[in-house]
């Protein structure tokens, strides 16, 4: 239709002759035409895409909260590790696996011909810790995810993802107890070789994946006699998962052993009330139902019955490990 508007009059005047008025008046008139045929295209297209969207119905209200959950949560609530924590503290706290562990790193500490200027202690239930590890390295800054942990030996209260611990400040890093219950480890890994200077090390102890069966065991009994079994115990971290964590994070050379230790209860409530002293009770932010009356009875009751000679032997793995920055 534009080219016919066009080229019709200007076949029509005859050569050598500029017929301008004419010429303009023909050009408007193929304009005028061109912009009808747009705007009733455009009317066709919006009245098509109405039809269009008029066949597909909106999301629900409840679709719309369906499709957020599939953003992950926190694993470990973060105020609850705290106030763990604080608990231990005022309770007084069970420090029998906790020395043993950090004895150890003091010893393997010794062995490296190294001085330490400035020391990072992650983990302080004792503060006579920061007094013992000055010996070794001659500043220590302690930071515990308690606030009277930290306190008590002179440090800040930290969380080791949410924590700046700076950059290139230290020359040893000492995490005892905390690692195997923050969120996003290696993360926190990462933070922490940050704030390490080149070719220092970083040595720990936290709780191995397979440690209290026989409470997990007692704990999944009585859930079955009731019809429901719920996870209650922390997931922990494998020592073939660790290394390659550790790796990832950025450290070199690192090192993981595995300290298996026997202990022996004379029920389950010994057994929990050791826990809570440690700071080591649930910590999941997705937290359980409480257990009924009959669940505990029969959570008891499941723990004697794998008693020899009156006790109930736990396992807890301690898992070591040693790996350095880059």
């Amino acid at each position: 239709m534009l080219t016919a508007a066009i080229a019709e009059p200007l076949q029509r005047a005859p050569a050598g002759r500029a017929k301008g008025p004419h010429i303009l008046a023909h050009l408007a008139a193929s304009r005028a035409s061109r912009r009808q045929c747009e705007v009733e295209q455009q009317i066709s297209k919006a009245q098509h895409r109405a039809h269009d969207r008029a066949c597909h119905r909106l999301l629900s209200r409840e679709a719309a909260r369906r499709t957020s959950t599939l953003v992950p949560s926190d694993l470990f609530d973060r105020k609850i590790r705290s106030m763990r924590r604080d608990r231990a503290a005022r309770m007084g706290p069970e420090l029998f696996l906790l020395d043993r562990a950090f004895e150890e790193c003091l010893d393997r500490l010794r062995d490296i011909p190294r001085e330490y200027g400035n020391a990072l202690l992650l983990g302080c239930p004792s503060p006579k810790w920061a007094a013992r590890l000055s010996a070794i390295a001659g500043v220590v800054d302690v930071r515990d995810p308690g606030s009277l942990f930290a306190a008590a030996a002179g440090g800040l209260q930290a969380n080791e993802v949410r924590y700046d611990f700076g950059t290139d400040q230290y020359d040893l890093c000492v995490a005892i107890g905390t690692l195997d219950s923050v969120n996003e480890l290696p993360l926190a890994l990462a933070m922490i070789g940050r704030a390490l200077k080149a070719d220092a090390p970083m040595i720990g102890a936290i709780a191995g994946g397979n440690s209290f069966p026989a409470l997990r065991s007692s704990l999944i009994e009585a859930g079955r006699c009731e019809g429901r079994i719920i996870g209650r115990v922390h997931p922990r971290i494998d020592a073939s998962t660790l290394a390659p964590l550790l790796s990832a994070a950025g450290f070199n050379m690192p090192v993981v052993d595995l300290d298996r230790i026997q202990l022996r209860y004379p029920n389950l409530d010994a057994l929990i009330r050791d826990l809570r002293r440690m700071g080591a009770t649930s910590v999941l932010a997705q937290r359980p139902p409480p257990m009924t009356r009959t669940e505990i009875a029969l959570a008891r009751r499941a723990f004697a019955a794998l008693a020899t000679e009156g006790r109930t032997e736990e396992t807890v793995e301690i898992l070591h490990f040693l790996a350095w920055s880059k």
